[in-house]
């Protein structure tokens, strides 16, 4: 049997981070698998259009049938699985290499939004069961998290309407500050990088195995 390849990728730091998260808790998971299929990791630039160019490059190198990126959300709770990508780059501070684009289109023509083709409600509902806190969430921001879940997706999408692709699901996942982050920053919720890790290893098994989304309550009441 022809194992299947899941890709996760995940930022490198910003803002004056020594660290990030995502990419800690990405990197950790490469080369993991079960039977059936094997996991590749990716680092990411923090920056606008680097950032979709490395990731349409990883997903025409390993050919994946799931990709996840994973971000950081420094002041969110918990493990975050978006929903939907917006045709927007609006930067509340610079990316890595000091751009801060206002107003603009991530792709120029592409559609206004791309919804995740993961099952999101799924992925909450399994993270819950195994006590880490989760939530669907309604907007991965306008930086770069956002930018790339839009770019990935517009990749899924070329790909599908151009043929002679395997279909490939794509989405997001945001991540809190890691503890020792937190620190730094008095009030702000945190995660270990433990449960992060086995976070992921939930969704990317749930991702692989679950083709119809759950049905029940994951809206947001703001």
């Amino acid at each position: 049997m022809t194992k299947k390849t899941v890709l996760l990728t995940g930022f490198e730091p910003f803002n004056k981070e020594p660290i990030n998260p995502a990419w800690e808790a990405v990197r950790s998971l490469a080369g993991w698998g079960e039977e059936g299929f094997t996991v590749e990791a990716r680092q990411l630039a923090c920056v606008f259009g680097q950032s979709i160019a490395e990731m349409a490059a990883a997903v025409n190198e390993y050919n994946p049938s799931i990709v996840i990126a994973v971000g950081q959300a420094g002041g969110r709770c918990d493990l975050s699985v978006e929903r939907v990508a917006i045709n927007v780059d609006d930067a509340p501070i610079p990316d890595n290499l000091q751009r801060q684009l206002v107003d603009q289109p991530v792709i120029p023509d592409g559609p206004a939004a791309y919804f995740s083709t993961l099952p999101i409600k799924a992925i909450v509902h399994e993270l819950r069961a195994a006590g880490l806190p989760a939530s669907v969430s309604q907007t991965a921001g306008t930086f770069v998290c956002n930018h790339v879940f839009y770019g990935l997706m517009h990749i899924a999408a070329t790909r599908q309407k151009a043929g002679g692709f395997a279909p490939m699901r794509g989405g997001f996942i945001h991540i809190p500050y890691l503890p020792q982050q937190a620190a730094r920053h008095p009030g702000a919720p945190s995660m270990a990088l433990d449960d992060v890790v086995e976070g992921l290893k939930i969704a990317v098994k749930t991702a692989l195995t679950v083709d119809l989304d759950v049905r029940e309550f994951g809206g947001a009441t703001h």
